[in-house]
C-alpha cells in the first residue's frame, strides 16, 4: 500500500519504502517510479504509458517523503528549484557516537561510479549540510540534517568521514549491525509549479529501531 500525502493535477508528495529502488536499476527489482505509474494508470483508467517526473532521488535503503512530477512543465519547475537550492530538505538520522550540538559540515565529494560510493576528494563537488542534535542515548545520537546540496550519500559520507557514521549504513559504517540504515527523508518543503504556494510536508519518526529509542525526545 503507497502512502499517497498529497496529490494535484501536477505533483505526487509520497513516502518511499525502504529498500525500494526509485527507479529501475540492475537488480531487476520493481522501482518505486514503475510502482507510482501503475497506480496513476488503475485510479486513473489511463491507456498507454503514464508520465511521472523524476526530480530528485532517495537511496535505496532510505525511506521518506518524496515529489514527483505529473507534467513535463511541473517537472521542469521543480528541478529548477532543486538546481537552485530553493527546496528546503529536512532529514532524520541516527549515528554511532556522540556530536555536538549543532555544526555545518562543508566538503567535497566525488562519486566513484563503478563502485558505487563517495569520497571525500580535494577534485571533488561541494557538498554542505547543517545539523542539529535532538537526543542521545545509548552512545547513538539523533540529528535533524538540513540538506544544502544533494550529493550521492552525501549525508551518510560526510558524518562516516568524522568517525560518526550512521546506525546500520551496511556502505560507509565497517561496525554495521545487520539492521535497516537509520536514515528518514522526514520533511520537503517547496513552491508549487504552477500556484508558487509554499507546499510543506512532514512525516514523524519511523516506528523502528533504532528511532524508537528517541520516541519520548
Amino acid at each position: 500500500m503507497i502512502n499517497i500525502i498529497y496529490e494535484d493535477n501536477h505533483l505526487l508528495v509520497v513516502e518511499k519504502p525502504i529498500n525500494v529502488p526509485v527507479q529501475a536499476d540492475k537488480s531487476g527489482d520493481l522501482d518505486f517510479l514503475s510502482m507510482l505509474k501503475n497506480y496513476l494508470k488503475e485510479k486513473y483508467n489511463k491507456p498507454g504509458d503514464v508520465y511521472l517526473g523524476l526530480v530528485h532521488r532517495l537511496d535505496r535503503p532510505v525511506g521518506g517523503i518524496m515529489v514527483f512530477a505529473k507534467t513535463s512543465k511541473a517537472a521542469s519547475r521543480l528541478a529548477k528549484q532543486i538546481q537552485k537550492h530553493e527546496v528546503k530538505k529536512i532529514y532524520m538520522a541516527v549515528l554511532e557516537g556522540k556530536v555536538s550540538e549543532s555544526g555545518v559540515f562543508k566538503d567535497k565529494l566525488k562519486k566513484d561510479e563503478k563502485l558505487n560510493i563517495t569520497r571525500v576528494s580535494a577534485d571533488g563537488k561541494d557538498a554542505e549540510l547543517s545539523y542539529n542534535l535532538i537526543g542521545y542515548v545509548n552512545n547513538l545520537s539523533l540529528v535533524r540534517i538540513s540538506l544544502k546540496t544533494g550529493r550521492s550519500h552525501q549525508i551518510r559520507v560526510q558524518f562516516a568521514s568524522r568517525k560518526l557514521p550512521l546506525y546500520g549504513d551496511q556502505k560507509y559504517n565497517p561496525n554495521a549491525a545487520l539492521d535497516q540504515i537509520a536514515l528518514f527523508a522526514s520533511m520537503l518543503e517547496f513552491k508549487h509549479p504552477v500556484t508558487k504556494e509554499v507546499m510543506s510536508f512532514e512525516l514523524p519518526l519511523p516506528e523502528r529501531y533504532p528511532f524508537t529509542l528517541f520516541k519520548s525526545v
